[in-house]
């Protein structure tokens, strides 16, 4: 896991204005992936960001890379509570909330969609994905639109240009220790 893939899959993560993001990395045995995970997490914890993997394919790992912090905050609004409870999951706690959905991914081979709600995804457009993923989304970026298309328009943009920037600064050499902005900021999702 090189700090440019890092940076080009999680930068807006990275950068503190999305909660948490999704990358896949070569897993031909667990041990190894295992050790590679914690020499990241090493880097990250410091910054206040976790990596773990939540789901493991013949060659791959499906790896969330996330903010504890911002993840309590997205997890705990009403409207992410009532999505979540629909889907079996019997507390806000994100450390238990996270154990569920491991356990999503390992109880079936179809995807979670109530993941959207861990990657900072309005929970209107994560309803109205879980509702209808054909039908009645407004526009399509980092995720489906259901709700307020002007504000997740903008959201894509400061995403894409955030990416942009990082993988420039990755390529010129910049670590991913200096790539992490600190965890002060608040959710894209919420503003």
């Amino acid at each position: 896991m090189s700090d440019q893939y890092i940076a080009k899959y999680c930068a807006p993560t990275l950068a503190g204005i999305k909660t948490g993001s999704l990358f896949t990395a070569a897993c031909t045995d667990r041990a190894t992936l295992a050790r590679e995970l914690r020499e990241l997490n090493g880097v990250l914890t410091k910054h206040g960001l976790r990596a773990i993997p939540l789901r493991y394919s013949k060659k791959r790992a499906l790896i969330y890379l996330y903010r504890p912090e911002a993840l309590s905050r997205d997890l705990s609004t009403p409207e992410a509570a009532a999505i979540l409870r629909a889907k079996g999951y019997r507390s806000g706690d994100p450390g238990l909330c996270i154990r569920r959905l491991i356990r999503q991914f390992q109880e079936t081979d179809e995807f979670p969609h109530e993941i959207g709600l861990f990657l900072s995804y309005p929970p209107e457009d994560v309803r109205g994905f879980m509702n209808d993923p054909h039908a009645g989304y407004k526009c399509v970026g980092f995720w489906k639109v259901y709700g307020d298309r002007e504000r997740a328009e903008r959201t894509f943009v400061r995403y894409r240009r955030c990416t942009e920037a990082l993988c420039r600064a990755a390529a010129r050499g910049k670590t991913l220790d200096n790539l992490i902005v600190g965890t002060k900021y608040p959710s894209v999702g919420r503003t």
